[in-house]
C-alpha cells in the first residue's frame, strides 16, 4: 500500500490510513499518557498532525510497515517537542514531560526519566556524532520497534542494535545529567 500510494494511488492511501490508524493511535496514546488533563494536544490530534506531515512528504522511500511506524513515531516526537517548546513547559522545571528509558514504545510520566525536550536535544547531538545509534534510539524508544525490526530496518545484526542501544542509552543518560 505504501508503494502504491507513493505511486499516486489515492485508494491505497485510504486503505493505508484504515490499516495503520490503530497502530498510530496506540503510539500517540503512549506519548500522551503522562500529559496533564486538558492538554491542548490529544492523541487523535497527534495522529492527525502526523498524518499531515507524513502525507505532505512524498519523498520518503517507504520500505515496509515497520519503517512507516518508525517514521511516524519520530514525527510524533517532533510534534510533541515543538508543542512543548511553543508552550514553554520546561520553564523552571514546572510541568516537564518526563519519559522513562523503556525498551518499548515511549511511555510518558511525570515521575521519572529524562525531560522530553532535553532528550530531543541530546538525541540531535547524538545523531550528528553517530546517526545509527540515534536511529536505534528513535526506532526502539520512540517507535516501539523490537531489536529484530530495528536490525532489519537498519540492515545490521540484532547484536549491533543491542550494542548501539546500550551505548546510546549510556551516552544520553550522561548528557541528560549535565542538562
Amino acid at each position: 500500500m505504501l508503494h502504491l500510494w507513493r505511486g499516486g494511488d489515492k485508494e491505497a492511501l485510504d486503505r493505508l490510513i484504515r490499516v495503520m490508524h490503530k497502530d498510530l493511535l496506540k503510539i500517540a496514546r503512549h506519548f500522551m499518557r503522562g500529559e496533564k488533563a486538558g492538554h491542548s494536544l490529544q492523541a487523535t490530534a497527534l495522529v492527525n498532525e502526523a498524518y499531515l506531515r507524513l502525507f505532505d512528504n512524498k519523498q520518503i522511500n517507504w520500505h515496509d510497515r515497520t519503517h512507516f511506524l518508525a517514521v511516524s513515531a519520530m514525527l510524533m516526537r517532533r510534534i510533541l517537542v515543538d508543542h512543548a517548546r511553543s508552550k514553554n513547559v520546561q520553564k523552571r522545571g514546572g510541568d516537564m514531560i518526563k519519559v522513562p528509558w523503556d525498551t518499548g514504545v515511549v511511555v510518558t510520566s511525570n515521575e521519572k526519566g529524562p525531560n522530553l525536550e532535553a532528550l530531543d536535544d541530546a538525541l540531535e547531538v547524538l545523531a550528528k556524532m553517530d546517526p545509527r545509534k540515534a536511529k536505534v534510539v528513535e526506532m526502539k524508544f520512540f517507535g516501539g520497534m523490537t531489536v529484530e525490526e530495528t536490525a532489519t530496518a537498519l540492515n545490521v545484526s540484532p547484536d549491533t542494535v543491542m550494542r548501539d542501544w546500550r551505548l546510546a542509552k549510556q551516552w544520553l543518560s550522561r548528557e541528560l545529567k549535565r542538562a
